[in-house]
């Protein structure tokens, strides 16, 4: 296996690191036995069409709703997959929303909800706050996905705009018995910024909200504002409202670097870990990978095995132009850069979910030649940079990883492989 070639390797980690977390490999030993009184299923995110999926396959049909995006929707046999926009919402997403908050209206004592929550919950339950219409809400997320602000401070300020995030959605379902099977996608594993927490209580206010838009230099519609001002509805930790539930992560990224690790050392890789939730802006950690990459290259000398640093998070992106682009392929697009052309260094980053931004592919691999291979192409990687065009680039020098519809989505998967120099 070691004769593999670099960029073939780097494929099979990452897809090692995606079929880990598989629903249907991964959710039933975390579900209880079917109650025996009425159960609702309830869900959204871009992994939750195949959460329902895995649980109906253990349960048999339910009754339920669940909202993934467009293209992601699973056969289910009593579960009603309804799809929605992301990651910028819809009215799909809100008429969805409201059936889902109407099919919990009544439940009781005796009554068990199933929550499934995935990354991409935040755009896919859309209901918001007072006056705020939809064209309003599109364009605070339109803007905050462009400013580069982390995730946890997007979902924050989602949260505070929103009638069913921030533990309002479990709130809903009060006194109904819940558990919540959670996916992570967000650095450190917090189930209250998974989806911007629907069945976590968060202990935020308006004011921190308004503070996140303020420092990313965000400006909001009046009826936003308004609605600020006026506070939101989230629901605090320990609030009785919340005395029904239990939240639980089943799959994470270390679970799928864990696998992606385990895999390389059987291919006598020698692994280092740079972190499993790395966060910050995508060029700037590219710069520094490249330097670390570089530096640790000129240590090896023939005949020493292989290096795979692998790393997780989310990283961001600050939007300067009008190109096409996600973070992970604005990373390997600056990794690029940095390194140069040296040889023997292949890198991959992409998204778990095989969307890397709004585009509908997973990411990039770079290897020694994609400059020349830019050259050859009449793309210029600096102009492709400076404009946020990474997927054009890449498209451009044969280096896209389109997957697909993966059905999962524990966040970024980043691998760099370096060989002793030549």
């Amino acid at each position: 296996m070691t004769q593999t070639p670099p960029e073939t390797l780097l494929r099979q980690l990452f897809d090692r690191a995606v079929e880990v977390a598989d629903p249907m490999q991964s959710l039933a030993r975390f579900l209880p036995p079917k109650p025996a009184g009425r159960v609702v299923v309830i869900g959204a995110g871009k992994a939750s069409a195949r959460m329902a999926e895995a649980v109906e396959a253990e349960w048999g049909p339910c009754e339920g709703l669940v909202i993934t995006r467009y293209g992601y929707a699973r056969p289910c046999q009593g579960i009603e997959i309804v799809e929605a926009a992301h990651p910028v919402p819809d009215q799909a997403g809100v008429v969805a929303t409201q059936r889902m908050l109407t099919m919990l209206e009544g439940l009781g004592e005796g009554d068990f909800v199933l929550a499934l929550i995935s990354g991409g919950a935040s755009a896919l339950l859309v209901a918001p706050l007072g006056d705020i219409t939809l064209a309003e809400k599109q364009a605070v997320n339109a803007a905050l996905l462009a400013s580069g602000a982390p995730i946890q401070q997007m979902n924050m300020v989602r949260k505070h705009l929103s009638c069913v995030k921030g533990g309002q959605l479990a709130a809903a379902a009060y006194p109904a018995q819940m558990l919540a099977l959670m996916i992570s996608d967000v650095p450190g594993d917090d189930m209250a910024m998974i989806g911007s927490g629907p069945t976590v209580g968060d202990a935020s206010i308006v004011t921190d909200a308004r503070a996140i838009l303020a420092r990313w230099d965000i400006s909001v519609p009046a009826a936003v504002n308004a609605a600020l001002m006026a506070g939101s509805q989230v629901i605090a930790p320990g609030d009785r409202q919340l005395s029904q539930v239990v939240n639980q992560i089943y799959a994470a990224p270390t679970q799928s670097l864990d696998a992606a690790e385990a895999l390389a050392q059987m291919a006598g890789l020698r692994v280092v870990r740079l972190g499993n939730d790395l966060e910050g802006e995508a060029r700037i950690v590219a710069d520094t990978h490249a330097a670390l990459a570089l530096s640790e290259q000129a240590k090896m000398r023939a005949g020493d095995p292989p290096l795979l640093m692998l790393s997780g998070g989310e990283l961001t992106v600050t939007r300067r132009g009008d190109g096409i682009g996600g973070p992970n392929a604005e990373y390997c697009l600056a990794l690029a850069l940095a390194l140069n052309g040296a040889a023997n260094i292949w890198a991959l980053a992409c998204d778990t979910d095989g969307v890397d931004g709004a585009d509908e592919v997973a990411g990039a691999i770079v290897h020694p030649g994609t400059l020349v291979r830019a050259k050859a192409a009449g793309v210029d990687p600096a102009a492709s940079l400076a404009s946020n065009d990474a997927h054009r680039f890449f498209k451009a020098v044969g280096g896209q990883v389109v997957t697909g519809p993966t059905l999962t989505n524990v966040n970024d998967f980043r691998a760099l492989l370096i060989y002793p120099p030549q």
